[in-house]
């Protein structure tokens, strides 16, 4: 068995790319993997073989990264063939040679239909993924929802209740460390674990300003006498906007201002043009699931988040 990355042979991404998955977990299809090459967000030292002795690819990991990041940010991709009698051994070994490489645990992200859990096919292949990647140092799983709004549904108009406004980066700065008290997000929950609400919110503020999307987006949400009530951060992707980050104080919540929150951020991308708006929560945030689903967003899959555990 030979573990490698693709950097072997100029044919080794073409090759990998054709990699035929015979496994019930959806593969990236063959397009798509060469759209990211092409835009540089698969890499040839980003992917990684398992061939046996006759070259034939037996397991394949792609890792995805922006197309300016030293490091890829997340594992996309994993597949063993199904006659390979330890999947989760191979898969480790893929796994552990690529983070050795990059010198990081980048999280592993699985994207799935919402019944997975009752399809044993499906179930049993994400069971050996997660054994796999939990032997690598990803032991921590977040389920989330993944939401989509397009123009069939309807864009809520301002109400009046809230008034939106730009900021300067110190009232954004106090934003973000107060909307993180009470959280029911679990990866700001983690993270409060190991460092305080200010410091988390200048990695948040340097996490956002680093995405495609534009600081001239960014609106602090007041109440018409001026009281802080939220913000809200439109966003985007490489591939097309998306919500980003949205929040209402502790002290303001309750009161169904969120629904007042996502609307500003879905009106302005489709002022924009926006064709599709993406979004995210975990599965265990009821009350932003629910706003999504009250603003017309729907759930399109469930993505498991395999990540390091977070450290008390």
């Amino acid at each position: 068995m030979i573990i490698r990355s693709a950097t072997a042979d100029p044919t080794d991404l073409d090759r990998a790319a054709a990699y035929e998955a015979d496994g019930p977990v959806e593969a990236l299809p063959v397009d798509r993997i060469r759209e990211e090459v092409a835009e540089h967000r698969f890499r040839a030292e980003w992917t990684w073989l398992a061939e046996d002795e006759d070259g034939r690819i037996l397991a394949r990991a792609l890792w995805w990264g922006r197309a300016d990041s030293d490091r890829p940010q997340a594992l996309d991709c994993l597949q063993v063939r199904s006659e390979v009698a330890d999947p989760v051994g191979l898969a480790a070994e893929l796994l552990a040679a690529g983070h050795a490489a990059f010198g990081a645990l980048p999280q592993y992200n699985i994207s799935l239909p919402r019944d997975w859990r009752e399809r044993p096919d499906l179930a049993g292949a994400v069971a050996w993924r997660r054994e796999a990647a939990a032997r690598c140092g990803l032991s921590s799983g977040i389920e989330r929802l993944r939401f989509e709004w397009t123009p069939a549904a309807p864009v809520a108009g301002p109400t009046g209740r809230l008034v939106f406004r730009e900021g300067t980066d110190e009232e954004f700065l106090d934003a973000f460390a107060r909307i993180s008290a009470g959280s029911l997000d679990l990866h700001t929950r983690n993270e409060l674990l190991t460092r305080d609400a200010a410091q988390l919110a200048r990695e948040d503020i340097e996490f956002y300003l680093d995405c495609p999307g534009e600081r001239s987006w960014w609106r602090l949400a007041e109440l018409p006498d001026g009281t802080l009530a939220g913000m809200a951060i439109p966003s985007a992707t490489p591939y097309h906007r998306n919500v980003g980050y949205l929040g209402v104080v502790p002290e303001q919540r309750g009161r169904g201002l969120i629904d007042e929150v996502l609307a500003e951020i879905t009106r302005f991308h489709a002022s924009e043009g926006a064709q599709r708006i993406t979004a995210t929560t975990d599965t265990v945030n009821v009350p932003m699931a629910a706003a999504f689903a009250r603003a017309g967003y729907e759930v399109t899959e469930v993505r498991l988040v395999m990540e390091e555990p977070p450290r008390d």
